[in-house]
């Protein structure tokens, strides 16, 4: 494919539709608003998803939330499409169809039919590949949609469609400059995806009170975590109940309990909660890439998207759980400059014995030198590196089989260190 300027036209591969719309409109820009993707969906209709809709918003947890939910209903025999973003190493990640990626040319396909459709309405990157998303599930007539919020909900481009359940996963601050400054804004936001007396899970354990009046004032019927659902872990299981089933001596999954616990509420509004049996197989064998992902074991490598100050906080309880397995824990991080970077890497500080600040590049990449002074408090050797996969090569050409790198920041910068090990096997 050329690097010069398509037009859609000249689009035939997946790559040109990608390359066609990044020219149209880089996907690092941001417009926030319901307005253009609501005016060419309803040309189409595309906004009456098949099934039954589940639109899962939140801060952190929307994707290990939606994979809980796939695979619990896939294993009950439904069909199940899944659309989340950002991808980590290909964009067909983005739509999931009964467990599997969608194809290079059903993506082109769909992609020429909404050029068609949207005719002179101008379209952000993610309402444009939103509209392609839609229109495949509407061409695969899915038993249930999982549709993941882009980003806070209300004016989020997902919200043009009516769920059967609206989902928040957890609440805190990240996208500021766009959501507020406060977990209150930022909660009312997320609520936006509530509708006049639907069905509502929220798994934040501290909820803001704006989501909690925003519910009440639309009159929603609400599960809250620990007020219509309960879960409680010990060292090797955990256990869920509500009013309609109790589930004992589970499994503990590669996830957070709290966002499986807020899975099986979900599941309850839809009167379809799986059998003992489905759980315990699902949970046993439940991943999401990119989510405490381990490369391999000797030395140890993981990786892991937390990218703000509760995923962060999340990381740091469970590498605690790990520190005592590895004689030495090295850190490989690269931020966006709009995160939160000195509260994202405050409950990390004092958890690495060597920390490697990698510049990621971009208009939102933040350089080394900015994570570094951050870092101000780590008592740890630091490095500076200006390329995520040259700095992952040397970092594991030193490590020892008894230690363990940790890669973590960014999806960006996770996804180079996957796309890099992907090609040295």
């Amino acid at each position: 494919m050329s690097t010069a300027l398509l037009n859609s036209q000249s689009c035939h591969s997946l790559a040109d539709w990608l390359c066609y719309i990044e020219q149209n409109h880089p996907v690092h820009q941001i417009e926030l608003g319901l307005e253009r993707v609501l005016q060419v969906a309803q040309r189409a209709d595309l906004q009456l998803l098949p099934g039954k809709i589940i639109l899962i918003g939140g801060t952190n947890g929307k994707g290990t939330t939606a994979c809980c939910l796939e695979q619990l209903l896939l294993a009950q025999g439904f069909s199940v499409g899944v659309y989340s973003s950002p991808h980590l190493l290909t964009f067909n990640e983005r739509l999931r169809l009964n467990g599997k990626d969608v194809a290079d040319a059903d993506w082109a396909s769909a992609f020429a039919f909404i050029e068609q459709l949207r005719g002179d309405t101008a379209l952000t990157y993610f309402e444009f590949t939103t509209l392609v998303a839609f229109r495949l599930l509407q061409q695969q007539q899915v038993d249930f949609c999982l549709i993941e919020v882009g980003l806070g909900g209300r004016l989020d481009a997902t919200n043009i469609v009516t769920p059967d359940v609206s989902v928040i996963t957890t609440v805190d601050l990240d996208h500021q400059d766009w959501l507020g400054n406060d977990r209150e804004t930022i909660g009312r936001e997320k609520a936006g995806i509530f509708r006049l007396g639907g069905a509502t899970v929220i798994g934040e354990l501290n909820p803001p009170q704006s989501v909690l009046q925003h519910g009440a004032a639309l009159q929603c019927n609400t599960m809250l975590v620990q007020r219509d659902f309960h879960y409680s872990e010990r060292a090797d299981s955990w256990q869920w109940q509500s009013s309609s089933a109790v589930y004992n001596g589970l499994p503990l999954p590669a996830m957070p309990v709290q966002n499986a616990a807020c899975a099986l509420a979900v599941l309850q509004q839809l009167a379809v909660l799986p059998t003992p049996e489905q759980l315990h197989a699902v949970l046993t064998h439940l991943t999401l890439p990119g989510r405490m992902q381990w490369l391999q074991q000797r030395p140890g490598v993981i990786v892991d998207v937390a990218h703000n100050p509760q995923s962060a906080a999340y990381l740091a309880a469970q590498l605690q759980r790990l520190k005592p397995r590895f004689a030495r824990i090295v850190a490989l991080t690269g931020m966006l400059k709009d995160k939160d970077i000195h509260q994202t890497l405050l409950p990390l500080t004092q958890l690495f014995d060597q920390w490697h600040l990698v510049s990621l590049g971009g208009a939102r990449g933040a350089s080394a030198q900015q994570l570094a002074d951050n870092l101000s408090a780590a008592t740890a050797q630091v490095h500076l590196h200006a390329d995520v996969q040259q700095a992952y090569l040397q970092i594991s050409a030193e490590l020892q089989p008894d230690e363990l790198l940790v890669v973590f920041g960014s999806f960006f910068t996770v996804s180079a260190v996957l796309a890099g090990s992907q090609e040295a096997t």
